[in-house]
């Protein structure tokens, strides 16, 4: 018998491109995922990265410190903001269209600018990790460390971004008005790049030099808001033990205990899938009946109904 789900989705950073052309053409494909499931009765609430859009807002922001002596340097945080609010004005109009094409007269979404708290002494703030905006030749990265200070690492393979402080997320403080929202039948955007990072200095919340990571933050979210599923879309349909060994075996149905056990035996990469798994596993292990899920965004709706995509439950 089908069920009304609460669910949580936490978009990739392939579902929103790198350039604002790439965008919005983006959007729109991943609106008709998101719209599928919208369709079928769900309540979703949407969590989306940022890693090209913040690297690229903060770059443009610091050209223009450098040309004009007035400007000060913009803090990442307020970056953070930017790329909230730019994000989510492209996601709520295609997610607008798409549900008009398909019949739905009232479509009410929005994107809420979301504070996370984190803790000031997060160790995180010793050891930046999380890579930002766009991949750099050798020499690109370490002119751009040179000239800012930015610390630069290779990933992946890939080539090298910048950087920057990843604190796990603490307390989202727009909770309950995202809430709210979400009871009034709302298809409200939040979190945004894992949400923009605060301290709690007495009353006062203070900007962070840091991003948090969106998956954790749209595993905390979905507890928050007693969610039946957190669904984490990214570039590979399951996720996989032993990847890009002879023995390489894709996983359908992974139960917490077993995920802990892969994560002590290294078996995910730090810079992609860890992340995900240990953020599904919070969630799954936080209550009875929680699923994560983990697959593609064009595969979500195959997902829920369980023929697709990894699952991750207690």
């Amino acid at each position: 018998m089908f069920r009304r789900k609460r669910i949580v989705v936490a978009l990739g950073g392939n579902a929103l491109g790198d350039t604002l052309p790439e965008q919005m053409i983006n959007v729109k494909k991943t609106a008709k995922a998101l719209c599928d499931l919208i369709e079928d009765g769900h309540q979703v609430v949407v969590v989306h990265g940022n890693g090209p859009q913040v690297g690229m807002i903060n770059n443009a922001m610091a050209a223009l410190s450098r040309e004009d002596e007035r400007q000060p340097n913009t803090p990442l945080s307020v970056c953070v903001a930017m790329s909230q609010a730019y994000i989510g004005y492209d996601l709520q109009n295609a997610l607008r269209e798409e549900l008009r094409l398909r019949g739905f007269m009232r479509t009410p979404v929005v994107t809420v600018v979301t504070q996370v708290r984190v803790d000031a002494d997060d160790p995180a703030f010793k050891n930046p990790s999380k890579p930002i905006g766009r991949f750099l030749s050798k020499e690109e990265a370490e002119l751009q460390a040179e000239k800012y200070g930015h610390i630069m690492k290779e990933d992946a393979g890939r080539g090298y971004r910048r950087v920057v402080a990843s604190p796990k997320p603490v307390e989202i403080v727009e909770l309950d008005a995202i809430n709210s929202l979400v009871d009034a039948n709302k298809i409200v955007i939040c979190c945004g790049g894992g949400g923009i990072p605060v301290t709690l200095n007495g009353h006062h919340l203070k900007g962070a030099s840091a991003v948090i990571d969106k998956d954790f933050a749209s595993s905390l979210l979905a507890r928050d808001l007693d969610a039946d599923m957190l669904i984490i879309l990214t570039a590979v349909e399951k996720v996989a033990i032993h990847f890009g060994k002879e023995n390489e075996e894709w996983l359908s149905d992974l139960s917490v205990s077993d995920a802990r056990k892969y994560i002590e035996q290294g078996e995910f990469a730090a810079g992609s899938m860890l992340p995900k798994i240990e953020a599904a596993v919070e969630f799954a292990a936080s209550g009875t009946g929680r699923t994560a899920l983990i697959t593609l965004l064009q595969k979500a709706k195959e997902g829920i109904m369980g023929n697709t995509g990894t699952r991750i439950h207690l």
